[in-house]
């Protein structure tokens, strides 16, 4: 959905579906209660708390989310069932009369803030291979975390036009370009890159492709007009990079290092198609087959020895609610400023960037961005670098982070206001 027609849908139908509207036009001799669930640093648990507000969802309440009050928290009718769930899960509630809702929304009207209704807990797919990578998902381990439940899909369910039975789809350390990740230049023997190899390999002959490269290319085109047909698409790590150089290389042969170990055709860059991209146009290719790095969108170049950069923090923006709520809602946080962390797309460099692109952090006075958002068709996509927001310096092997120990996270907080982010979507506009 176009950003403008959101404003223009929630603004229309913010006071039929409020779960205020109704108990506000009582009778002021009856008490009506609320469910305040506090995101600032009240809240005791901040990412369990995305997981009792999506499960009312699923039980059918009507939420609100009250941007950038009180660094975006949600509202609830009383409901003993969610009180029950926020004690189980260790989560702070506050419970308000109608004079004390009154008056936030009071607050809300005359300050950079606004309610957005959530009306639908949607249908989370993660995209994964069947066999077990030696290394972690910082989305996956969220929602596991949050109580989210998902699904996992690969080619097989993507190629079989499954999409449709899911609203958001979340991509993170996959390599669409065919190449592995280049990982047979550090792990050439390990078990593990064998079986991917393996895996893939037979995949792609399963539904009838040559070879990974070009069964990649499909599955990445696939996934665009999952996009474009109202889907939510959600990356991270190598999946933002790699997706849309797949998509781009219609043509182009960009994964011919991998195949036989010779330099990458030098003209490759300019021969690519960046129109067919989501996020980024171009970008220049590493041409070299003795270089673990795709091209020059990611800043950072993890993987590129002297050219690797050093990690600093990230500041998220402030947005408009009123006159942006989408990027309002995915940066809602307790905190700005966010220590930065590696990941093999780490962040993506600015000169690569789409003029349509919404920026939604930065690293002050860098050359490259964090996070950023924008439209494809009737969908959206959303892309975060880095691999793991409390681990800066993962490695594959290293132990998956205990989100016990980091229930406050600012980091992983956008990633579940990701999650939650197409809630606010009406259910009959999408296509």
């Amino acid at each position: 959905m176009k950003r403008r027609d959101f404003v223009r849908i929630t603004a229309a139908g913010a006071a039929a579906l409020s779960p205020l509207a109704p108990r506000l036009l009582r009778s002021p001799q009856r008490m009506a209660d609320w469910l305040l669930v506090p995101m600032d640093d009240a809240q005791s648990d901040h990412l369990k708390a995305y997981g009792v507000c999506y499960r009312a969802l699923q039980r059918g309440v009507k939420a609100e989310w009250l941007l950038n009050y009180r660094s975006g928290s949600f509202l609830l009718p009383m409901e003993s069932a969610a009180q029950r769930d926020a004690a189980l899960a260790g989560v702070s509630l506050e419970t308000i009369d109608d004079a004390r809702a009154s008056s936030i929304r009071g607050e809300i009207q005359d300050g950079n803030m606004d309610a957005i209704p959530l009306e639908k807990a949607p249908k989370v797919a993660v995209y994964a291979p069947p066999n077990a990578a030696p290394w972690d998902d910082a989305v996956t381990m969220a929602l596991d975390y949050a109580g989210i439940k998902y699904d996992k899909v690969w080619d097989a369910e993507v190629m079989g036009q499954q999409l449709k039975k899911w609203d958001w789809l979340h991509l993170h350390h996959e390599d669409f370009t065919g190449q592995y990740s280049k990982f047979y230049l550090s792990y050439a023997g390990a078990p593990w890159l064998a079986d991917m190899v393996q895996q893939n390999t037979a995949m792609a002959h399963t539904l009838g492709f040559p070879n990974v490269p070009a069964e990649k290319r499909a599955v990445a085109q696939t996934i665009a007009k999952f996009v474009e047909g109202g889907g939510f698409l959600f990356a991270m790590c190598a999946a933002t990079e790699t997706l849309d150089l797949a998509l781009a290389s219609e043509g182009v042969d960009i994964a011919a290092a991998y195949a036989d170990g010779t330099p990458m055709d030098p003209d490759a860059s300019r021969k690519m198609h960046w129109d067919q991209a989501l996020a980024f146009h171009d970008a220049r290719l590493e041409t070299s087959p003795t270089t673990s790095v795709y091209s020059d969108i990611d800043g950072h170049q993890v993987n590129s020895g002297d050219r690797r950069q050093p990690l600093g923090s990230f500041t998220l923006f402030n947005f408009s609610a009123k006159i942006d709520p989408v990027a309002t809602m995915l940066v809602q946080s307790h905190r700005d400023v966010i220590p930065d962390f590696y990941g093999l797309t780490t962040s993506f460099t600015r000169h690569t960037l789409k003029s349509s692109d919404t920026v939604l952090a930065d690293e002050h006075g860098a050359p490259w961005v964090k996070y950023i958002h924008g439209e494809r068709g009737q969908g959206t996509w959303t892309f975060f670098g880095g691999h793991d927001p409390e681990d800066p310096q993962h490695q594959i092997g290293d132990a998956p982070t205990d989100l016990s120990l980091h229930p406050h996270s600012p980091g992983y907080r956008l990633i579940l206001n990701n999650v939650l982010f197409p809630a606010a979507r009406k259910k009959e506009l999408k296509t």
